[in-house]
C-alpha cells in the first residue's frame, strides 16, 4: 500500500480544526488596523414609502461619529446585477428593514449610538405582505430559482386523476425560514488610491469582486477578496449582500478602513430568506399504490425588488414514476424583503409535501410507506426521459429500514405509547442535483519536495480546505502532509461559491486536473527544480459545464422516531437515521458531519423554527434566536448517517456528488410523518409546535390530551 491508496474517503481531520478552536482563525471583521473604524446601519421603519428628511445633527453630535451616510451624501454607485445592492441611492423604501442610512464611528459603540440618534421622516404609502393560494396579483414567472421552466406537464394529469381508484388532494404550508448563519454577515473594507481590499463573510469571493467592481466601476484586477475563514452561510452568502457594498462605500467616503457588521436582528430583512410556500398535491394511483397522476402546485412570494421564484415543485419532476405530470408555479409580488437562497432551494419545501403526501397516500391505499416509494421507482427522469446516471433509491430505502428496525413498526397509529407519550415513526425519501461549474486552479511543486495547490475555493465550515487536498493528494501521488491549499482569495482566478452543492465537484474538478498536469510535467522533467518550482494550470470551462446526456443526481431516505407529549404536546425526535448515494464519499469524517447537520436542520424546521409576517406592521416577528428557535443539543438525541457505496463515472473526475443540502431534503417530512403515526392526526402546516400539537389533540378528543395523563 502507498501513502496516497486510502486518501480519498478517509476521515481526515480539518486542517484549520486547531486555528477555529483556539481562536486564531480570524474571520472578516476580525481584521484590525489601528485606524480601522466601524459602522452601523440604520433600517427603515414603514413597510413602503420614501425618506422625506433626514436629521443628521444629533448622530453627528456624539463623541466618536465620524460619518453618516444616506442616500443625500453617499457616493453614487453604478447599476448592480442584484437591486437588492443599491443601498443609500434612493428615497424609495420598498419594504421596512431596508437601510436608509449608515453611521460611521471610531467604535462600535459610537457607530451604535449613532445610529439610534439619526432621525428620519418618511411618506407612508400602503403595503401588502399577505401570501394566499388566490392572492389576486399572482402570476406564473417565466421561470423558477435555477432557471427551470415554472410550468410542466407530461400526459393528461387531470384526466388521470378523476379516474384514479385512489384519489388524495391535499394542501401543505411551509412558513418562512431564516438562514441565520452563526457568523453574522459582516466586511471590512479598504481603499488605497484606486485599489480596494475587501475581507468579507462570503460563500464566495468570485461573485463578490464582480459586483464591486460593476458598482464602484473598477476593473475586476483592481479588487480583492478575500473570505479565509466563513461561519457558515446556508445559502444567505451565496450572493453579496449590502454589508460589503456598504463598508466599501463607508471606507471610501471616511478614508479609513471600515467593518459592517450586520446585527443578526437586521438579517431577516437584508440577507435572504426562505420564502413561504403554499403547496397543493394532487396524487391519483391504483389500487395497489401505483400513481397515475401528479399535480404538484405552488404559490410563493417574492419583493418588489427583485424576483426570487423558490422552485418547490422541481423535485415533482424527479422523483416517482407517474405518467400524467403536472408542475406549477405562482408567484405574488408583495412588500417584503427579498427571498433568496436558503440550504437546499425547492427541494427543502417541495420535498416535504410531496413525502407528506406520499405517506397520506400509503395510509389510504394501506400500502407500506417504504414499500409504496419503492413500488413508484421511475426507469429514468420522469420529467425529463433521461437516464440516470445512477440511483439507487431503492438501496437507501431498505437499508434504512434494516437498520432503523422498520419491518416490527406497527401501521397502526397511535399503537405505541409509553405513559403520557405517544410513540411513532415515519420515512421519507431525499433528492438533489448534481451541480458543477468551471474553475480554474494551479498546482505547483516545491524544491523542498512539497506541493501548493491554489484555488479560490471557499470554506464555510464543511471542510473544504480539507477535501481539496485529499483529492490533490491522490492525483500527485503524494502523502497527504506534502500538500498545502490555499484558498479563498478573488487573486486566485475565478471559481464558483460554495453552494448548491457543487462546491468541491467543481472545485476539485480543476485541482485534480491542475495536479495530473503537474504530474505528467514533473514525469518529463529531469534535475533539480527551479527555485519558484514546477506549476501547472487547470481551467475546466467547457467540460465541467457541459451538457450531460444523464440525469444527475444524489437520493437518500430518512427514517424518524418521535415521542408527543399528550400532556403539553411536546414532540421529541428521540431517533433520526438517514442513508444516503451520493457517489464517492471523499472524506468519512466531514460527510458524516455534513449529513448529520443537514438532517439537524430539517428537525428544526419540522419542530421549532418559524417565521411570521406581520400584516400590520409589515415586519418578520421573529428576529433574533431568542424568539427564532434553532435546535440545540436537547433537540437533538440521536442521529444517524450512513451510505452506500456508490461508484458513477458520469460526474467528474473524483465519482462524487454534492453532500451539503440532500441531509435536510426530507428530513422534515420524516419527522412529520412520525407525528401522524404516533397520533393518527396529519398535520400540514409547519412547525410542529407544542400548541400546535396539543389543540390538535384537542380537537380530535384525545383521551390522555383531555385528562392530563
Amino acid at each position: 500500500m502507498t501513502a496516497t491508496d486510502a486518501v480519498l474517503g478517509a476521515p481526515v481531520e480539518r486542517r484549520e480544526g486547531r486555528e477555529k478552536v483556539t481562536g486564531t482563525a480570524r474571520y472578516a471583521a476580525e481584521y484590525d488596523s489601528p485606524s480601522r473604524a466601524q459602522a452601523w446601519p440604520v433600517p427603515a421603519t414603514v413597510a413602503r414609502g420614501r425618506v422625506t428628511g433626514v436629521d443628521t445633527a444629533p448622530a453627528l453630535a456624539l463623541p466618536g461619529v465620524l460619518a453618516v451616510l444616506t442616500h443625500e451624501n453617499a457616493p453614487r454607485l453604478g447599476d448592480p446585477d442584484d437591486p437588492t445592492l443599491a443601498v443609500l441611492q434612493s428615497p424609495h423604501v420598498p419594504h421596512r428593514g431596508w437601510f436608509v442610512g449608515l453611521v460611521v464611528g471610531e467604535t462600535l459603540e459610537a457607530a451604535r449610538a449613532g445610529a439610534a440618534a439619526v432621525r428620519v421622516t418618511y411618506e407612508s404609502e400602503r403595503f401588502d405582505v399577505t401570501l394566499s393560494a388566490s392572492h389576486p396579483e399572482a402570476y406564473v414567472p417565466e421561470s423558477a430559482n435555477g432557471g427551470f421552466p415554472a410550468v410542466t406537464e407530461h400526459g393528461d394529469p387531470d384526466g388521470a386523476f378523476a379516474s384514479s381508484a385512489t384519489r388524495l388532494d391535499v394542501e401543505y404550508r411551509v412558513p418562512p425560514l431564516h438562514n441565520h448563519p452563526m457568523e453574522p454577515h459582516s466586511s471590512t473594507a479598504h481603499w488605497d488610491g484606486e485599489r480596494l481590499t475587501v475581507y468579507s463573510s462570503s460563500q464566495g469571493t468570485t461573485a463578490v469582486r464582480a459586483e464591486l467592481a460593476r458598482l464602484f466601476g473598477l476593473p475586476g484586477d483592481r479588487i480583492e477578496v478575500r473570505a479565509e475563514h466563513v461561519g457558515g452561510g446556508f445559502g444567505s452568502k451565496g450572493t453579496p449582500r449590502p454589508d460589503v457594498v456598504l463598508a466599501a462605500l463607508a471606507a471610501r467616503e471616511t478614508g479609513r478602513p471600515v467593518t459592517v457588521a450586520l446585527p443578526r436582528r437586521h438579517l431577516p430583512a437584508v440577507v435572504g430568506h426562505r420564502a413561504p410556500t403554499l403547496h397543493r398535491l394532487r396524487l391519483g394511483s391504483d389500487a395497489g399504490g401505483r400513481l397515475t397522476s401528479l399535480v404538484h402546485e405552488v404559490t410563493t412570494q417574492t419583493s418588489r425588488v427583485k424576483e426570487f421564484v423558490e422552485q418547490a415543485a422541481v423535485p415533482a419532476r424527479v422523483m416517482y414514476g407517474a405518467p400524467a405530470l403536472r408542475t406549477l408555479h405562482r408567484v405574488a409580488a408583495l412588500d417584503v424583503p427579498t427571498p433568496s437562497w436558503m440550504r437546499a432551494p425547492g427541494e427543502c419545501p417541495g420535498m416535504y409535501a410531496l413525502e407528506s403526501a406520499m405517506d397520506e397516500l400509503a395510509a389510504e391505499v394501506g400500502v407500506d410507506p417504504v414499500e409504496l416509494r419503492i413500488r413508484n421507482e421511475p426507469e429514468a427522469e420522469p420529467d425529463s426521459g433521461r437516464p440516470f446516471s445512477s440511483r439507487h433509491l431503492v438501496e437507501c430505502l431498505r437499508e434504512g429500514a434494516r437498520r432503523f428496525g422498520w419491518e416490527g413498526r406497527d401501521p397502526r397509529p397511535g399503537s405505541r405509547r409509553a405513559g403520557p407519550l405517544l410513540v411513532g415513526s415515519g420515512v421519507a425519501s431525499a433528492t438533489y442535483p448534481v451541480l458543477v461549474a468551471p474553475c480554474v486552479a494551479a498546482a505547483r511543486a516545491l524544491p523542498d519536495g512539497g506541493f501548493l495547490v491554489r484555488v479560490n475555493a471557499t470554506d464555510i465550515g464543511t471542510g473544504a480546505r480539507t477535501v481539496l487536498a485529499q483529492i490533490a493528494a491522490d492525483a500527485l501521488g503524494a502523502p497527504l502532509d506534502r500538500v498545502r491549499v490555499e484558498v479563498a482569495d478573488s487573486g486566485i482566478g475565478f471559481a464558483p461559491m460554495a453552494g448548491g452543492s457543487c462546491g468541491t465537484a467543481s472545485w476539485g474538478w480543476a485541482v485534480h486536473e491542475a495536479c495530473e498536469r503537474l504530474t505528467g510535467l514533473l514525469a518529463e522533467h529531469s534535475g533539480p527544480l527551479p527555485e519558484g518550482g514546477l506549476t501547472a494550470d487547470a481551467d475546466t470551462s467547457g467540460t465541467a459545464d457541459a451538457e450531460s446526456p444523464f440525469a444527475r443526481h444524489a437520493f437518500g431516505a430518512h427514517f424518524a422516531e418521535v415521542t408527543v407529549d399528550t400532556v403539553s404536546g411536546e414532540v421529541r425526535v428521540t431517533r433520526l437515521l438517514g442513508v444516503f448515494a451520493a457517489g464517492r464519499i471523499l472524506n468519512a469524517r466531514t460527510a458524516r458531519s455534513q449529513f448529520i447537520g443537514g438532517m439537524t436542520m430539517g428537525l428544526g424546521m419540522a419542530l421549532t423554527e418559524d417565521s411570521t409576517m406581520d400584516p400590520a406592521f409589515g415586519d418578520f416577528v421573529e428576529r433574533d434566536l431568542a424568539s427564532y428557535h434553532v435546535p440545540a443539543h436537547a433537540d437533538v438525541a440521536d442521529v444517524e448517517a450512513y451510505w452506500v457505496d456508490e461508484e458513477d463515472d458520469r460526474l467528474n473526475p473524483m465519482g462524487s456528488k454534492g453532500i451539503g443540502e440532500i441531509g435536510i431534503v426530507g428530513s422534515a417530512a420524516a419527522v412529520g410523518n412520525a407525528v401522524h403515526h404516533a397520533t393518527g392526526i396529519r398535520f400540514r402546516e409547519l412547525p410542529l409546535t407544542p400548541d400546535r400539537v396539543l389543540t390538535a389533540l384537542l380537537e380530535h378528543g384525545h383521551p390522555a390530551g383531555m385528562l392530563g395523563v
